[in-house]
Formats: structure tokens, C-alpha cells, sequence
């Protein structure tokens, strides 16, 4: 299968508060989207422990503590900082800054390969007629 990465828009920075996250929906999957004031940071929005949105969650430094049951998560790495094992971790993505915009580097999955798999990762990325969508309440 031939995965490529796309940028993709996500918000105006200034829509997301200094010392905050925020969930965005691409296509099935949910990414947290932390203001650290110098920079932003994603990862993926649901704690392994009990699926707590990490979005909510309270930011300290460049961590975020999952609202449900204390797991912190290091947003640079994913890595989880007092979970029991380091297969208690989320996976990280690439953000950056263009004229104002987040914008989030994603795997994309071309049209025409995303049902000829069944993975049920390859379900779960982007494909090429897909977009963002910020997530309000979650």
C-alpha cells in the first residue's frame, strides 16, 4: 500500500486558547491540538487507559493529564509519564504554523486504496476527499 502524508488545515490559532487543546475530527479519528503558547502540538485525542478525551484534559508544560484517571502524557513524544507500561502512550503528530492557520501533517490513504484493505488502521486515516472538522463539546 503507498501511504503518503498531507498538511492539512485545522484552526486559526487564534481559536484555540493559550494552555488549552481542542478536538478536530479527520475522517474517523480524533486529534487533540494543544496551544503552548510558542507552539502548538496533536496527538491523538483518546487516553489508551479508559478513552478519556485527553482535549480536556489539563495542559502543564508540554503535558496534558487525561481528565479521567490522571494518566499525563508528554505531547512532544506521546509518551505516558506515570502510566504502568510504555505501551501507555499516543501517537504524535507534526503540526505548524501558516499565515494564522494549525496545520497538522496526516497520513492519507489514496480513494481508490481505502476499501481494498482490511485493515482496520487504513479505515481510519484520511482518504484523499476528506477534511477536518473541529469538535465542539467533546
Amino acid at each position: 500500500m503507498n501511504r503518503h502524508k498531507t498538511w492539512i488545515r485545522i484552526a486559526h490559532c487564534r481559536d484555540i486558547p493559550l494552555r488549552d487543546g481542542r478536538a478536530v475530527r479527520i475522517g474517523n479519528r480524533e486529534i487533540a491540538i494543544f496551544n503552548l503558547g510558542d507552539r502548538f502540538l496533536a496527538i491523538q485525542n483518546r487516553c489508551p487507559h479508559r478513552n478519556g478525551p485527553l482535549a480536556d484534559g489539563i495542559v502543564s508544560g508540554a503535558t496534558v493529564v487525561c481528565p479521567l484517571h490522571a494518566w499525563k502524557f508528554n505531547l512532544e513524544t506521546g509518551a505516558g509519564e506515570n502510566a504502568p507500561s510504555r505501551a501507555s502512550c499516543v501517537q504524535t503528530f507534526a503540526t505548524c504554523i501558516e499565515d494564522g492557520v494549525v496545520l497538522l501533517e496526516f497520513p492519507v490513504v489514496p480513494a481508490e486504496e481505502e476499501f481494498s484493505s482490511g485493515c482496520l488502521e487504513v479505515k481510519s486515516e484520511l482518504n484523499s476527499s476528506q477534511s477536518a472538522e473541529l469538535i465542539e463539546g467533546v
